[in-house]
């Protein structure tokens, strides 16, 4: 029913705890921690502003430590040296994904599959809330 009012063009406050009614439903979103509002946005836009995207890497053979011109802050190797996570800015023109395949093919480290994954609105709220004194 919310959903067809929504479609139909009628304005819907709906307040929830299930941020996957959220994520489904809204349009905007507002945050409300300790009782003051913190954050009024587009759903879209903050996904973007706020969100990560992670391109995970599963390499053809596991990796003990990675090669020093590879490490950053941006990428982590996962304990048992079988992935590759590199997390990277949509915002930005330039992911450095490009770049990193390039490393990656120069130390002869090769991937047999790969992913990428996104913030979801609950890892975005839990982040903003978290912050708060």
């Amino acid at each position: 029913m919310v959903r067809r009012l929504r479609e139909s063009g009628v304005t819907i406050i709906l307040t929830t705890h299930y941020i996957e009614e959220a994520e489904e439903m809204a349009d905007r979103i507002g945050v409300i921690s300790k009782g003051e509002i913190i954050l009024v946005e587009d759903k879209n836009v903050l996904m973007q502003k706020l969100g990560k995207k992670q391109l995970t890497l599963h390499l053809q053979s596991p990796l003990s430590v990675l090669p020093t011109e590879l490490q950053s802050e941006n990428q982590q190797l996962s304990p048992d040296g079988t992935e590759l996570v590199y997390t990277f800015d949509t915002q930005t023109q330039e992911t450095g994904i490009a770049g990193l395949l390039r490393r990656l093919n120069e130390h002869g480290i090769d991937f047999k599959d790969l992913q990428t994954s996104e913030s979801s609105l609950e890892e975005i709220f839990v982040s903003l809330v978290r912050g708060r004194p």
